[in-house]
């Protein structure tokens, strides 16, 4: 096994495709190929499943990733401080819903870890992809939350993908809604109090099942309904429109400025919000680094 045997595993995994990996790497696909094969015989797993459809990390192959990437990570610090190497381009992915919060904590990382060269992402999406990026490790961490109701459902899906729920904060349910909204100066709100008013959700795709929606009570029927894919089309509606969205109650003014603002929401439900990684594959710098700008937001 050599270091350039796991560079280029890492590099198959992210692009998903032997042909575009050996693109990157400037090799021929063959040699490519024949050096994956070559390091499963000696591993004696099988890194990647190949099929009609392409290629996928198999179950031993998550976990083979997760380790290659703390070997490359750590061999690269080691040439960075005794050979005066040029640090390489640091990589780091996070899949979450759509919370400020983790924008914050992603910012954070960025300006206190990001060198003269990275290739972050932070992945805003579906409930259910965000599960599949980290059981597939396109995303090292995955934010998003469990109560009563999804709970039986997220769990499972989790513990069939061998990752953990790590608790960050439990909150009661906040509507966000314009300044300008006629509810703006109560105290709390109650569920019939919003019947009048367009309820804003972030659409789940193909598995748009209440299970997996990004708002609780989701099962309730909203007589004026909108489905968005991103947060700042929705922000535009709460405004335009009076609408409203149900969530933690976190907002960020830096980021969102002052035109939103959280109301209290009348019921006994609670929101537990934390974060999703594998449960036997430790988290690299970068990913304990998130977590703890994480902690730091939410204070």
């Amino acid at each position: 096994m050599t270091l350039q045997q796991l560079k280029y595993v890492i590099e198959v995994a992210k692009q998903g495709s032997i042909n575009e990996a050996a693109k990157r790497l400037f090799i021929s696909q063959p040699s490519l190929s024949n050096a994956i094969r070559d390091l499963e015989l000696e591993m004696r797993i099988t890194i990647f499943e190949r099929s009609n459809k392409g290629i996928t990390l198999s179950k031993d192959g998550i976990e083979f990733l997760g380790y290659a990437r703390q070997v490359i990570e750590q061999a690269e610090l080691l040439e960075t401080r005794y050979l005066q190497a040029k640090p390489s381009a640091q990589h780091f992915s996070v899949s979450t819903q759509h919370y400020a919060f983790a924008v914050n904590a992603f910012v954070q990382l960025v300006e206190e870890h990001g060198h003269d060269e990275y290739e972050f992402a932070l992945r805003e999406t579906k409930t259910y992809e965000i599960i599949e990026d980290v059981r597939n490790l396109r995303s090292e961490i995955g934010i998003l939350y469990l109560n009563e109701f999804n709970g039986k459902v997220i769990n499972k899906l989790l513990k069939d993908a061998n990752l953990q729920f790590n608790s960050l904060f439990t909150a009661k349910p906040h509507i966000f809604i314009s300044i300008r909204n006629p509810l703006a100066k109560q105290s709390a709100v109650t569920i019939d109090e919003l019947k009048h008013y367009p309820y804003l959700s972030f659409d789940q795709g193909e598995y748009n099942s209440f299970h997996f929606s990004e708002e609780i009570l989701s099962t309730l029927n909203h007589p004026k309904s909108i489905r968005v894919n991103d947060r700042a089309t929705l922000f535009n509606l709460l405004i335009g429109l009076n609408g409203y969205t149900i969530s933690t109650g976190v907002l960020s003014a830096d980021l969102n400025g002052n035109e939103i603002i959280p109301v209290p929401l009348d019921c006994e439900e609670s929101i537990h919000v934390g974060w999703i990684s594998h449960r036997n594959i430790p988290l690299t710098r970068l990913g304990t680094a998130y977590i703890d700008a994480l902690k730091q937001a939410i204070r």
